[in-house]
């Protein structure tokens, strides 16, 4: 019995873990054109990777959140988001 217990107990934590994360279709649509990056990394958390590179007086990049299949790109000129993409690990992509 004691066995069952621990398995249950471990099932329950993976549970609260999963709903936990950041990486949802509803923090997805919180962010908009316009935003600062600090603002995502509000919504987000900090991310998974990102990259970025300068060119005359311009700045560019994208930053990736990651949570299982689940993942949101975000882009951004000069530190404001310009475009976002949700990839839920399935056929359909969203991009705005």
């Amino acid at each position: 019995m004691k066995t069952w217990a621990r398995l249950g107990v471990a099932a329950l934590a993976l549970a609260v873990l999963a709903a936990c994360s950041k990486v949802t279709p509803a923090n997805f649509d919180k962010i908009n054109n316009g935003m600062k990056k600090q603002q995502v990394v509000e919504i987000l958390g900090e991310p998974s990777e990102s990259s970025g590179a300068s060119f005359l007086g311009l700045s560019g990049g994208s930053a990736v959140w990651r949570d299982g299949k689940t993942s949101i790109t975000v882009q951004f000129i000069n530190g404001e988001v310009v475009g976002k993409t949700l990839d839920s690990g399935e056929k359909g992509t969203s991009a705005y």
